[in-house]
Parts: C-alpha cells; sequence; structure tokens
C-alpha cells in the first residue's frame, strides 16, 4: 500500500520563496555562533560513532547522565524509529493532538498502529508543546502526563518549545522525567537545512534506550549536525536566541495587526506562527495564487485543521509583501 507524504512548508518544486510564512524557522535569521560552527565542521572524517562527547554535552545541558540521550537524524527520523520500536515490543495503538505534525500518522500508518479508543490506554502518546500548527499549550499536558499507563510510551515533542513567545512548558521536573523529551534545535537556530535531532529518554527507561539504539544506522548525525547540537549547548547560542525573541515577538505582533486590518480571524498562538482564517478566501486557492507572487503560506488541512493558514513571523518587508498580494488578489 502506497503511503502519502505530508505536506510540509519551506521550498518546493518552484524552488526557495521571497517571502516564507510556511515554515516555521525563527526569522531573525541564522544564529552567528552556530552558522560558524557549522561551516568549520570537519567534514573530512567520520564523527565518534558513540558520540561521546556530544552526549556529554547534550546530557549536562539538561542535568541528566550522557545514556538517557539518543540522537537522531531529525525529528522525523525519530518519530519513525520510535514508532517501530514501540510497534517491534508489541505496541498496536497510539493517541495524538486532534492536530499534529503528519510523520506521527504516517509512521504509525506504516507499522499497523491504530488510534486508541476513548477511554484506551495508547501503547504510544504523542504530544507538543507548543503545538502546530497553531502554536498553542497543549491542552492538559500536565494531567496527561500524570495520567499516563504504566504500558504507555508518551513522546513529548518540543520543537517550538525554544520559540515559545510568551508562557512556559506547564511541567515541573518530575513530569518532564515521565516522558520522552524530542529536541530539534534546527528551527530556533534558523538553520532549518541541517538535519539533526535527539531525545532525552525517560528515567528508569534504558530498555527503550538499547531498543532504539539497536534499530538506529551507523552515524544518524553527520559532522555539521554534531557542529550544530554542540552549538546548542553553548552559553553565546542560548543567549542570542533569548535575545532574538525579542524580535520575534515585535514582529508577530505587526502581522496579527496586518491579519486583523485584512479581515482575517487569528487563533491564539504562545508561538513564532500561529493559525488564521482567512476571511471568504479558499485557503488552497489563496495559498496556489500567492505562491507565484513569491509568497508562500502554509496550508493548514494537512493537519486536519481545515479552512486555515498557518503563518511564521517574517520581517515587515515580507508582511508589507504579504499586504500587498493580498490587495492586489482581492
Amino acid at each position: 500500500m502506497r503511503i502519502a507524504r505530508p505536506a510540509h512548508g519551506g521550498p518546493d518544486g518552484l524552488g526557495v520563496p521571497l517571502h516564507d510564512f510556511s515554515t516555521n524557522s525563527n526569522a531573525a535569521g541564522e544564529c552567528p555562533g552556530a552558522l560558524r560552527a557549522v561551516q568549520h565542521a570537519d567534514a573530512t572524517r567520520y564523527p565518534d560513532p558513540s558520540y561521546t562527547a556530544l552526549r556529554a554535552q547534550l546530557a549536562a545541558f539538561h542535568g541528566v547522565v550522557p545514556g538517557r540521550i539518543v540522537l537522531a537524524g531529525s525529528a522525523s527520523e525519530f518519530i519513525f524509529r520510535i514508532t517501530a520500536s514501540a510497534a517491534r515490543a508489541g505496541a498496536h495503538t497510539i493517541r495524538s493532538p486532534e492536530h499534529g505534525f503528519g510523520d506521527c500518522a504516517s509512521a504509525a500508518q506504516a507499522w499497523g498502529l491504530g488510534a486508541a479508543h476513548d477511554g484506551e490506554a495508547p501503547s504510544l502518546r504523542w504530544c507538543c508543546d507548543p503545538s502546530s500548527p497553531l502554536g498553542q499549550p497543549q491542552q492538559d499536558l500536565a494531567a496527561i502526563v500524570d495520567a499516563l499507563d504504566a504500558g504507555t510510551t508518551c513522546v513529548l515533542d518540543l520543537a517550538y518549545e525554544p520559540l515559545r513567545l510568551q508562557g512556559g512548558l506547564g511541567l515541573d521536573a518530575a513530569q518532564r522525567e515521565r516522558v520522552w523529551q524530542l529536541w530539534t534545535p534546527n528551527k530556533a537556530l534558523g538553520l532549518t537545512g541541517i538535519r539533526a535531532a535527539y531525545a532525552v529518554a525517560p528515567a528508569g527507561a534504558q530498555a527503550q534506550v538499547d531498543r532504539l539504539e539497536s534499530l538506529a544506522p551507523s552515524w544518524p548525525v553527520g559532522a555539521h549536525g554534531v557542529a550544530l547540537l554542540q552549538s546548542w549547548t553553548t552559553a553565546q547560542t542560548q543567549d542570542w536566541l533569548a535575545a532574538s525573541l525579542d524580535t520575534l515577538r515585535a514582529w508577530k505582533a505587526r502581522l496579527v495587526a496586518l491579519c486583523d486590518a485584512l479581515g482575517w480571524r487569528c487563533s491564539p498562538s504562545a508561538a513564532n506562527f500561529f493559525c488564521v482564517r482567512p476571511g471568504e478566501h479558499d485557503t488552497a486557492a489563496l495559498c496556489s495564487a500567492l505562491r507565484t507572487r513569491g509568497i508562500k503560506l502554509r496550508d493548514t488541512a494537512s493537519f486536519g485543521l481545515a479552512g486555515h493558514v498557518r503563518l511564521a513571523a517574517l520581517p515587515p518587508a515580507s508582511q508589507d509583501a504579504l499586504r500587498t498580494a493580498v490587495a492586489a488578489l482581492q
């Protein structure tokens, strides 16, 4: 059976959009320190196959032992690998947010996992905070974690936690210890072309860690990904990220005001992106028409949210281009 690949933001068959609102990468630009680290990575040699130094750095960054760090080629690669691991261990069901990244469903379909029924403890539970596409805190996240069944593997996707513009993750330290924390810093650092991710395993999950490691290819993260993740743990990078959030807050406020002026209804969001219902426009037709004018929006139908588009907070020049293009269409 052929499995359809999920839609995604960013470049497409028409190339790189001039004004790309469809991707949630940090629009304040690439992190200079991380970019330098990637540019100076030694691509003439294999990385350490055990990633000894990198695991130690990530473990110290999160205050855990190195054995709890699982490296991954990307968040998507980890999603498919942990789904495979769960299925091989006897998992049959999953539960995901109502609107979420399509790779979770694709991986479940590939391994024959079905949706858990109401009241049934799933074998694999997916959470995301802030969520995508809405950019909102996951409803009742703490209660979900507290109620986890002993046989449920829970993965908390924290791809947008570093780009949270207000509030904070509603889990205490003990609750975090019960879930897999999946991190993909390339978005926050404005370097999405570098594919690298990692997960912090729950406390006491060594058997699951071992299964995941047994399913990993050799060197899941290349030299450039190693450089990115090492840079992620430095104070210089974290300081740059914190400063960039102030810029994104201002740009987001301006974009929300622009959407209001266009008559587009904005949904609340805690992240650097949000969803809007663009008036009476057909979303697919709107996205297509704007794409030919160098502007790309993300139709959220692939997230199970029809009639909306997702917008990332871009600089004022891109926002003005959006305003002009929409006016021309009207």
